[in-house]
């Protein structure tokens, strides 16, 4: 295995390993304010969590010719967020932070609604509309990261792939609804 440490260096290196060690994985080379990182993944978590129950109460909720195989999509939708959710609860927990399941703070912190629909129609279109939000909002925190905290990063550009699929489900669902 080759290193670019320098033999030197190893004892600085070893040294800086030591000191904060409560800190846990979050060393000196980690150049983001933390404060406002573990701020900004709480209100993901927050969008996450209520994407979850939005998705989870139109899969029950949905009624009609079409509605099964909504139903089937509002309920796969609705476990990727719960997955999206549990990295980033993770992740703070990584940074030091506390993750933010106070249900009564939930829809403050959310940057996208919880607004319950009575047509299929309207389901759709409202997790469409949340799929949206919640892609700009990444890519908002992604280029605030910049490459100040590289994890971070690589796990929203995950998390914005899928929300990106999930924009295209729902519009393809949209016009299936529509026709």
């Amino acid at each position: 295995m080759s290193t670019d440490i320098q033999p030197s260096d190893r004892d600085a290196v070893r040294r800086r390993a030591r000191e904060h060690i409560d800190d846990g994985a979050v060393t000196s080379g980690y150049h983001a304010d933390r404060d406002a990182v573990v701020q900004q993944l709480n209100e993901a978590l927050a969008t996450e969590l209520v994407c979850v129950l939005r998705y989870r109460r139109h899969h029950f909720m949905a009624k009609g010719i079409h509605s099964k195989s909504v139903a089937d999509e509002f309920l796969e939708h609705s476990n990727e967020e719960q997955g999206h959710a549990d990295e980033i609860a993770a992740r703070i927990i990584q940074l030091g932070g506390a993750p933010e399941f106070n249900p009564d703070r939930l829809t403050g912190l959310s940057h996208a609604e919880y607004v319950e629909c009575s047509s299929l129609g309207e389901m759709i279109k409202e997790n469409l509309v949340a799929e949206r939000i919640a892609i700009d909002s990444y890519r908002g925190l992604i280029q605030s990261l910049g490459d100040q905290d590289p994890t971070t990063r690589r796990m929203l550009e995950s998390i914005l792939a899928v929300e990106e699929e999930h924009a295209d489900d729902m519009a393809d669902l949209l016009q299936v609804v529509s026709d």
